[in-house]
C-alpha cells in the first residue's frame, strides 16, 4: 500500500473526474497537512535544532509521549533531554550525543534514552527513541542546527535487551557471564594495547562452597552465589566489571588499574568481606575465598595468556594456604603435576610415620614459667627439605587426607605429652573439616584412652571456620567434646569473620588473639593495640583464658602486657621445637623461659641469594641480595660504595627500587627503599609500580623479547665506574 493510498489526499477527497489528487511541491498548504496527519498517525515524529543544539521544533504528538508539555522541551539543549545508549544490542556509535553534534555529520538510527529527571537510568518506564538528522546549512556555509526524524523503539529495545541480557549475564547473580567477560577482555586489550595502558584481572574461587552445597543444599548455594555476588559489587562499584565464569569462579577486570599497592588492598577486602558470614534462611553459611591477579601488559598481553596467568596466580594462592591473594609472578608455573606429587608423598609419609611434631612454649608472663605448648607439624622432606604446614595442610584437605593427619598429630602429641610435668597442657589445632567428621569426638576420646594423658590436659583449638553451618550437629560435638572434659579454644580470634555470638554459643574455654595484630601493634596509625585490648576485655568478661600470638621483641612484649595480656607464645620466648628438646629443657629444670629477642620488631627480612641489578649513574653492575624487607634490602658483591649513595636495585620483572646506601660493611652494604615494598599475598615481596614493557619497547626492546624477565635495554656508560664486582659464593647464603 503505499503513503498516500494509506492517507489519501491531503484533505480526504478524490478529485473531480475521481482521480487522486496529487499533492505537489508547491501545495505548501496540503503538504503541511499530510505533515500532521503523519505526525497525529504515530508513526515518526519531526524535530529539529538550532546551531546551538537546542530543540525549536518537536511534533505535539512526540511531546505528549514523553509525558511533557512541547513548551517544557522547546529551547532545551538535546544533550540535556537524550543521551546515547552505546550500551544497547547493535548501537550504532558509541560516541556522546553532545560530540555527534558537534560533528555536523548524518546522523542514522541512533538509539537515545530521555532523561527523564524523575526516573534513574534503571527505573522503569524508560523511553528510548531511535533518531535520524541530517545537518543543515546556510546559503554561506554557517551551520543552522539539524532536521531530523524520530520514533520510539521502546518496545524493541526492551526485547532485544531482553534477548542480550540472556545471552551475555549470568541468570542467577545478574553479573556478567563467561562469554561477556571474554568479549570485554578481549576488546579492552586490544584498544588499551594501542594507547599503551592497563588493565588488571582477577581470578575469584570460594573455598569450601562444596561444604554448602552438599550440607545446606543447592537452594542455599544459589541463595549464597546471590549474596557473593552482591558483596562483590560493593567493592567494585563502578572501577570494573565483574562476571560469574560458572560454578563458584568469578572474574573482576578492573581498566587502567596497576599499582599493585591497590590492588592487594583490594583483594585483601574481597578475601575479608566475602569470609564474613552469610544468613541463609534460618542458618549460617561460612565460606572463604582466593584470589589471584595478573596484570596487563606486565603479565599478558593477551585474554589467553592473562587468562592463564591469573589463574596461576590463584592456584597459588589456594596452595598457599587459601583466603589469600596473590600476584603473578613469572617463576610461578603450572603445579598441578607438582601438588599430585606432593598428595602421594604426603600420604606415604603418614603411613610410614616421617611426620614430625614440634612444641611452641605457651608462657606466663608474671613468672615466665610454660603453662603449655602447642603442637605444630612439621614435615622435613629426604629432598625438598622443609615443607611448611601452609603448603601440604590445604592439599590434605583438599585429598581427604586432613582427617588422617589430625588424628596421626593429636595421637602424637598425647603420647608426647604423658612424658611432661603433668600440670603442663598440650594443645592440637583441629580443621573445620575434621570437626565435622562423624566420629570425630570417638577420635579424641580413642587418643586420650590410648596415651593414658588426663582430658583436661588436652586442648583442641579450633577456628570460627566449625560454625560452618550453625547446626544442632555443631552444637552436639561441643557438648560432647565438654563431656570428655578437654580444654576448647577459639584460635586467630579476631580476623576474618569473628562474631561474638560464637563466644554465646558455644563452651569455649580460652581465646588466642592472632598474630597479626601483633605484627602491626607498634604502629602508631593502626588500631591493632586497641583490638588487642577490647578481646582481652572480653575474655576476662567472660571469665576465658587468652593466649596472644606472635610476640617476637620487647617493644610487644610491652604494649600486649600493659593491655592486660597474661599468657604469651612467640620466638620471644621459643620457637616450635622438637620434643627430644624440650624434654632436655625440662629434665634441666628450664620450666621458666626468660625472654630474648629484639628490642624492637622490625619486619621480617627475607634471607635469600638472588641476583639483581644495580644501577648507579650511567652504569649497571650485577650483586647478589641477601635480606629483603619492606623497607631495605642487604647486598654484597660490589666494592666502592658508600653511605649515602643512591643507586637503582632492579629487582627483575620491570621492578626497580630508589635506594639510598644506609651502612656499608666489609664485604656487604645496606640500603633502604624511598618507596617500601608490598606482599604479593602469600609471603613474598614486590613493587607497587613496574616499568612498562610499552617503554622498555620504546627503548629499543621489541615486546616479543619482554617476556618473563621483561630484562632492561643494556646501558652505555659514559662516565668511569664508581664500583667493582666482586665474585660472591652461594655457600654463603644465610
Amino acid at each position: 500500500m503505499s503513503f498516500f493510498n494509506a492517507f489519501g489526499s491531503g484533505n480526504g477527497k478524490s478529485g473531480e473526474d475521481g482521480r487522486a489528487a496529487i499533492v505537489t511541491a508547491r501545495d505548501a498548504t496540503r503538504r503541511l497537512e499530510l505533515l500532521d496527519d503523519f505526525e497525529q498517525a504515530g508513526i515518526g515524529w519531526i524535530w529539529a535544532s538550532d546551531a546551538q543544539g537546542r530543540l525549536i521544533y518537536i511534533s505535539e504528538n512526540a511531546a505528549t509521549q514523553l509525558g511533557r508539555p512541547v513548551d517544557a522541551l522547546l529551547a532545551r539543549s538535546l544533550v540535556d533531554l537524550f543521551e546515547v545508549d552505546s550500551a544497547n544490542p547493535g548501537a550504532t556509535s558509541d560516541r556522546p550525543l553532545k560530540f555527534l553534534l558537534a560533528a555536523q555529520k548524518k546522523m542514522s538510527d541512533l538509539v537515545v534514552r530521555f532523561l527523564d529527571g524523575d526516573k534513574g537510568r534503571d527505573a522503569p518506564g524508560q523511553v528510548w527513541w531511535m533518531l535520524t538528522g541530517h545537518p543543515k546549512f546556510g546559503a554561506d556555509g554557517a551551520f543552522l542546527g539539524y532536521r531530523g526524524s524520530a520514533r520510539d523503539v521502546t518496545l524493541d529495545y526492551e526485547r532485544k535487551l531482553a534477548d542480550t541480557l540472556a545471552a551475555e549475564y549470568d541468570v542467577l547473580t545478574g553479573l556478567a557471564n563467561r562469554n561477556r567477560m571474554q568479549r570485554r577482555l578481549d576488546s579492552t586489550l586490544s584498544a588499551f594495547r594501542e594507547a599503551k595502558r592497563s588493565c588488571a584481572l582477577l581470578m575469584i574461587d570460594l573455598d569450601r562452597f562444596k561444604q554448602v552445597n552438599d550440607t545446606m543444599g543447592h537452594p542455599a548455594g544459589d541463595a549464597l552465589l546471590k549474596l557473593v555476588a552482591q558483596r562483590l559489587a560493593s567493592i567494585v562499584g563502578k572501577r570494573g566489571e565483574i562476571g560469574r565464569l560458572g560454578g563458584d569462579e568469578f572474574q573482576i577486570l578492573l581498566p587502567d588499574m596497576e599499582d599493585r599497592g591497590v590492588l592487594g588492598d583490594l583483594a585483601g577486602k574481597i578475601v575479608r568481606l566475602i569470609s564474613q558470614p552469610y544468613q541463609i534462611a534460618d542458618k549460617h553459611a561460612i565460606i572463604g575465598t582466593s584470589v589471584g591477579i595478573a596484570i596487563a601488559p606486565y603479565d599478558g598481553l593477551d585474554r589467553e595468556e592473562l587468562v592463564k596467568n591469573a589463574d596461576l596466580a590463584l592456584y597459588s594462592a589456594k596452595n598457599g594456604g587459601r583466603g589469600q591473594y596473590r600476584f603473578y609472578s613469572d617463576d610461578l608455573k603450572d603445579e598441578e603435576a607438582e601438588r599430585q606429587e606432593l598428595v602421594d608423598e604426603l600420604r606415604t609419609a603418614l603411613a610410614e610415620d616421617l611426620l614430625d611434631v614440634h612444641y611452641q612454649p605457651v608462657v606466663r608472663v608474671s613468672d615466665n614459667v610454660v603453662v603449655s605448648c602447642e603442637a605444630l607439624v612439621r614435615w622435613e622432606h629426604p629432598e625438598r627439605g622443609t615443607i611448611p604446614p601452609a603448603a601440604f595442610i590445604p592439599v590434605a584437605e583438599e585429598y581427604n587426607l586432613v582427617n588422617a593427619l589430625g588424628e596421626w598429630v593429636l595421637r602424637r602429641a598425647c603420647r608426647d605429652a604423658m612424658d611432661w610435668p603433668a600440670q603442663l597442657r598440650v594443645a592440637v589445632n583441629v580443621s573445620a573439616v575434621q570437626f565435622a567428621e562423624d566420629g570425630f569426638v570417638d577420635m579424641v576420646a580413642q587418643a586420650i584412652d590410648d596415651s593414658g594423658i588426663a582430658p583436661d590436659r588436652v586442648e583442641l583449638e579450633l577456628t570460627e571456620s566449625v560454625f560452618l553451618n550453625d547446626s544442632e550437629a555443631t552444637e552436639q560435638v561441643f557438648r560432647d567434646l565438654k563431656k570428655l572434659g578437654v580444654t576448647l579454644a577459639l584460635d586467630d580470634f579476631g580476623t576474618g569473620f569473628s562474631s561474638l555470638s560464637y563466644l554465646r554459643s558455644a563452651p569455649f574455654d580460652k581465646i588466642k588473639v592472632d598474630r597479626s595484630f601483633v605484627d602491626s601493634c607498634t604502629q602508631k596509625e593502626g588500631n591493632s593495640l586497641k583490638i588487642i585490648a577490647a578481646i582481652l576485655g572480653l575474655a576476662e568478661a567472660l571469665g576465658m583464658e587468652t593466649t596472644v600470638e606472635g610476640v617476637e621483641a620487647f617493644d610487644q612484649l610491652q604494649l600486649v602486657c600493659g593491655k592486660g595480656a597474661k599468657y604469651v607464645q612467640g620466638w620471644l620466648y621459643s620457637r616450635a621445637i622438637p620434643q627430644s628438646e624440650l624434654l632436655s629443657r625440662m629434665q634441666s629444670g628450664e620450666m621458666r623461659i626468660v625472654p630474648k629477642g629484639p628490642e624492637k620488631f622490625r619486619p621480617e627480612r627475607r634471607s635469600m641469594y638472588r641476583r639483581v641489578g644495580v644501577i648507579h649513574e650511567d652504569h649497571r653492575y650485577e650483586a647478589i641480595i641477601r635480606d629483603l624487607s619492606t623497607i631495605g634490602a642487604g647486598i654484597e658483591g660490589l666494592l666502592g660504595v658508600c653511605v649515602g649513595d643512591q643507586m637503582v636495585i632492579d629487582l627483575g620483572k620491570g621492578q626497580l627500587v630508589l635506594a639510598t646506601v644506609a651502612r656499608v660493611g666489609e664485604s656487604d652494604f645496606g640500603v633502604e627503599f624511598e618507596t617500601p615494598l608490598i606482599t604479593d599475598g602469600t609471603g613474598g615481596l614486590c613493587t607497587r609500580h613496574r616499568v612498562s614493557p610499552y617503554a622498555l619497547a620504546a627503548a629499543g626492546m621489541p615486546l616479543s623479547s619482554l617476556a618473563g624477565g621483561f630484562a632492561m635495554p643494556r646501558m652505555v656508560p659514559t662516565t668511569p665506574a664508581k664500583y667493582i664486582e666482586v665474585a660472591v659464593h652461594s655457600a654463603r647464603a644465610a
